[in-house]
């Protein structure tokens, strides 16, 4: 392990979160998970009795909390946002405050409490839409609505924040994919696998618009590989985390082929248009690091979990799509 030793996880009961808290645990770090719970208050109960966690329910934007949260801490997992386009859209103001403003304050008290790492999860969606096959760190961003545009502000802020004894990286994942006990049903592949199961059918928007995936076992170990890395290897650092790239159609047609059964496969029209095709070759070059896991497995996660009876209601119940939520709780 690291010489870090207690870790700040903003957003640790999230979909990513509730993978990557028991693993940093069993890794034998110290962890205070800072969150709203809004989507379930029982997503870390395989771990709360744990004497190295920490359950903070709070708001990012509350800076007495966030100061009595940082006391002690020696890297910062940062997670928590209004995550993705339509979530952020229901209320545009209120997703900048968090998504922005809040970040904004929480760098600033991480520097003045002389953390050492802040590690941020940033997008994939920050590219727009490009034309190249291989979309890489440095071309240039074009962000096409307001929850990407502050994602590259965030990545602004945090660059210029950083020194030798503040090392920041930042990631700008894929889509995330696979079980997690904070499901989320709203993501590209789970979205397929669900419909697949459960109405015997899959619906695609569109089809042609390419999605980079990684899944969700990948996705969580990279987070303490990068606690784990030298200093100056990963400091002022960016890198894409995004293995599988295929079009909305072809990951359809992975779903399919998975679950090993003749499900129909209905394309309608979208207005969703948002396609890029990104390249994960820096981060493997520079650090080591590749995804283990594949769509396919991701899918059979899914089906386990459903066969297992883990997912209740999985069509109506609200806690499995993040705009739903966001809608029943008029956050403000």
């Amino acid at each position: 392990m690291s010489q870090l030793k207690k870790i700040l996880v903003t957003g640790g009961a999230g979909y990513i979160g509730a993978v990557l808290v028991p693993k940093i645990l069993d890794k034998g770090y110290r962890v205070t998970v800072f969150d709203l719970y809004l989507y379930g208050e029982n997503v870390l109960d395989s771990v709360k009795d744990n004497p190295n966690l920490i359950q903070i329910k709070g708001d990012i934007r509350n800076y007495t909390l966030v100061k009595n949260a940082m006391q002690g801490v020696d890297a910062i997992i940062h997670l928590a946002c209004i995550s993705n386009d339509p979530s952020y859209e229901l209320n545009p103001d209120l997703g900048k405050s968090i998504n922005y403003d809040a970040f904004i304050q929480l760098v600033a008290i991480a520097k003045k409490f002389k953390v050492k790492r802040f590690i941020y999860a940033s997008s994939s969606s920050v590219y727009g839409i490009k034309e190249e096959d291989q979309v890489t760190e440095d071309m240039p961003l074009d962000p096409l609505t307001d929850y990407s545009k502050y994602k590259a502000k965030c990545e602004d802020v945090l660059l210029a924040t950083a020194a030798d004894d503040f090392v920041v990286t930042i990631i700008r994942p894929s889509t995330v994919c696979g079980y997690s006990p904070r499901l989320r049903l709203d993501l590209t592949v789970n979205i397929l696998t669900n419909h697949a199961i459960n109405n015997g059918k899959i619906t695609v928007f569109g089809g042609k618009q390419k999605r980079p995936n990684i899944h969700i076992q990948d996705m969580t170990d990279l987070y303490w590989f990068l606690l784990e890395q030298p200093e100056n290897k990963v400091n002022r650092q960016v890198y894409n985390v995004g293995y599988q790239n295929f079009t909305v159609l072809e990951i359809a047609e992975i779903v399919k082929r998975a679950l090993g059964s003749d499900i129909p496969i209905e394309i309608t029209p979208t207005n969703d248009n948002r396609s890029y095709h990104v390249s994960s070759k820096k981060i493997k070059m520079e650090l080591g690091f590749n995804a283990r896991h594949s769509i396919d497995q991701a899918v059979m996660d899914l089906k386990n979990a459903f066969d297992s009876k883990m997912i209740h209601d999985p069509m109506d119940d609200i806690s499995y799509y993040n705009i739903k939520t966001m809608q029943a709780l008029k956050l403000k």
